[in-house]
């Protein structure tokens, strides 16, 4: 699998993310909790953390990179990694089902790979993302730091058949500003022409 982005960058080579975007739709940082540690059944410890949502709630990359994994395992159940930034392989599990993505292709902040559930392990749990992040060393960091430097919730898209994410148009955050602007003057240019045909239709009769 190539490492290379669609604009020719190699990944690992580019800098760690400095903050990260809620990885679950709708979800405020505010409702976040650090559980990066929280001891687990068998003597381990938790090397992620648990977003909570409705089951079927979107969930989305939080960093440009490639889906290196679509598959199932014991703990996670349904899980996806991303390899994004500085090698940095992030973990979205417990997935009710994956989104519309294949191993190798290249995604982006927002990009719709997979919705939230229970799977796994976490079959007597509430739905929940586990969202993690492995190092190239092969040990973790814990993503709430990052989560809560980070733009909250962003919209979600879902892929292109290229690859290429579209706006779905859902989501919490929507494009505002100068978007909305030119729809504005869209429509009132369409409006004004059509006016003026209708004048000019009625002048000649």
């Amino acid at each position: 699998m190539s490492s290379r982005s669609p604009r020719g960058r190699d990944v690992r080579h580019l800098p760690p993310p400095r903050s990260l975007p809620v990885p679950v739709d709708r979800v405020a940082k505010s409702s976040l909790r650090d559980s990066y540690g929280d001891p687990r059944s068998g003597g381990r410890s938790h090397q992620g953390i648990d977003i909570f949502a409705g089951r079927n709630t979107p969930v989305v990359a939080t960093t440009e990179g490639y889906v290196s994994q679509v598959g199932r395992n014991g703990l996670g159940g349904n899980v996806v990694w991303v390899e994004g930034p500085a090698g940095w392989r992030h973990y979205y599990a417990h997935l009710e089902r994956w989104g519309n993505v294949r191993e190798g292709q290249w995604v982006e902040p927002g990009t719709i790979i997979g919705y939230v559930g229970n799977s796994g392990n976490a079959a007597s749990t509430p739905t929940h993302l586990h969202y993690g992040i492995y190092l190239p060393s092969g040990g973790t960091t814990n993503p709430y730091p990052l989560l809560a430097r980070g733009p909250g919730p962003i919209l979600a898209r879902h892929p292109a058949p290229g690859g290429a994410p579209v706006p779905t148009g859902g989501g919490r955050d929507r494009p505002t500003g100068s978007d909305d602007e030119a729809a504005r003057r869209a429509r009132s240019i369409a409006i004004r022409v059509l006016g003026e045909i209708l004048a000019g239709s009625n002048g000649k009769n």
